[in-house]
This record gives structure tokens, C-alpha cells and sequence, in this order.
């Protein structure tokens, strides 16, 4: 196969994500709580532990990331699950970084917001865009789902720093997520009443969505002691699922148009 045909073959007229909507954002709150809850279920309830947590969760992510990157187009159930599993991972690596290697929720943020920039930089060095409406190549989807992966791992130890009353900032959890849902909220501001970039926009909230999402979680589960509702992670996690599934199923659930021309 030619050059030209090899790349024709990896151009879509629609990308393999959703369009960017409500429910979207709504979805994905709800997907990156339940990778708190459930990794935490995983690592702590059932008491594996975050090494082993975090490989058993890595070996999912990779059989359903394999299985989106190979599709030929969007598949709204294949999508959430790997985003789910992304945010596994995330939960579980980034407790494995700021408590099983001891740098701390300020060093594990530090480290995974250098890497997270990085993948940033070098995505949009290799391809010139970061933009969702330019995921018409695989490399591009390469490097979509490793900035995900980052973000969803960085989430999880900014909304454990934030929320610690220990070793953290000591906001709680419910002020952690009211903490976030504000900066949330200045991004939307940002969209409807700037012309600050769409791109940029975009990657903001997708990375302040996860540690909403974690403080979410943790407050659903941890003990009423420490400013959490007690609840039972399977529990939690069951029930978060079952709203997903649902909201998949009855949102509406279009793939992003690709726009190849387009520039950040």
C-alpha cells in the first residue's frame, strides 16, 4: 500500500469521540467519579493494594483502548469504557505515586502535571494541533488518549490534595468538588463570553472534570468521620454504572465532525 493510500486509510469523516454537548460533560463527571469509587473499591475494600491495582486496571485499559483504536468508527459504549478505564488507572496510579512512593500528593501532582504539559507539547509539536476536531490519524488518537490518561491520573491527586485535611489543602471533600465546580464554572464563562480558545477551553474542563469527579467519590465513600457519607464503594460504584449506562443509551450520541482544515 502506498504512502498516500496508508494515510487516506486513516482519515475519517467523522472522529471516533463524541461530540463535545451537555451530556457529554455530564457523562463524563459521572465516569470519573466511578473511577474513584471503583478504584478505590479495588485497592482498598478488597485490599489489593495500588501496584497491583493499578496493573490489573493498566491490563483493561489496554485490551479496550486496543479495541477503540482498531474500530473503524465511534462506538458510544466502547468510548465510555475506555474512558471509564482511564480513570481507573488514574485513580489507582496516581495513589500508587503520592502514597506507595512517598513523593506526596505535592510531588505526585507536580510530577503528573509535567508529564500531562508534556504530552500537550509534544502532541501539538508532532501533529500541530491538539484539537478533538483533528483526530484524523491514529497518532492522533495516540496521543488523545495518553493526554487523557495523564489528566484522569493528575485529577486524582489534585482533588486529594485539595480535599486532605491532613496532609493536603483541607478543604473536605464537599469543598473540594465546590472548589472545582467554581473553576468549572469560569471555564464555561470563558466559552460563552471570550474568545479564548475552544481548544484550550476544552482541555481545561476535561482536566477540572477529574478531581470534581474524585472529590465526588471520595465523599460518597469515605467515613462520616472525615467528611464522607459512608457509603458502600460497591454500592456507589453499582449505582454510578447504572446511570451511565442509562445516560449513554438515552442521550443523543453523535461522533465529533472532524475538521482537518481547522487551527487552534
Amino acid at each position: 500500500m502506498s504512502a498516500a493510500s496508508t494515510q487516506h486509510s486513516l482519515h475519517y469523516s467523522f472522529a471516533k469521540v463524541p461530540a463535545v454537548t451537555f451530556g457529554f460533560w455530564l457523562i463524563k463527571i459521572l465516569a470519573t467519579t466511578l473511577g474513584e469509587t471503583a478504584g478505590d473499591a479495588v485497592t482498598m475494600s478488597i485490599n489489593l493494594g495500588y501496584f497491583t491495582g493499578t496493573a490489573i486496571f493498566a491490563v483493561l485499559l489496554a485490551l479496550v483502548l486496543t479495541a477503540q483504536i482498531k474500530a473503524d468508527k465511534f462506538h458510544p459504549y466502547l468510548f465510555w469504557t475506555v474512558i471509564v478505564a482511564t480513570t481507573t488507572v488514574g485513580t489507582t496510579l496516581a495513589d500508587l505515586c503520592d502514597r506507595s512512593l512517598g513523593i506526596g500528593y505535592l510531588g505526585g501532582s507536580t510530577l503528573l502535571f509535567v508529564l500531562l504539559m508534556g504530552s500537550i507539547f509534544v502532541w501539538h509539536r508532532t501533529l500541530g494541533s491538539v484539537s478533538i476536531n483533528r483526530l484524523d490519524t491514529r497518532q492522533a488518537e495516540l496521543f488523545y488518549w495518553v493526554t487523557i490518561l495523564f489528566s484522569q491520573t493528575l485529577g486524582t491527586a489534585l482533588g486529594d490534595w485539595v480535599a486532605d485535611p491532613a496532609t493536603g489543602w483541607g478543604f473536605g471533600y464537599g469543598g473540594g468538588a465546590a472548589l472545582f465546580a467554581a473553576g468549572l464554572a469560569v471555564v464555561i464563562g470563558l466559552y460563552f463570553w471570550t474568545a479564548v480558545s475552544r481548544t484550550a477551553l476544552f482541555w481545561a474542563a476535561f482536566i477540572l472534570t477529574r478531581p470534581l469527579g474524585a472529590t465526588v467519590g471520595d465523599f460518597l465513600d469515605k467515613p462520616v468521620a472525615n467528611g464522607g457519607l459512608a457509603m458502600s464503594r460497591y454500592t456507589a460504584s453499582g449505582a454510578l454504572i447504572v446511570c451511565i449506562l442509562l445516560l449513554v443509551f438515552f442521550l443523543p450520541q453523535r461522533a465529533e465532525r472532524l475538521a482537518p482544515a481547522a487551527h487552534d
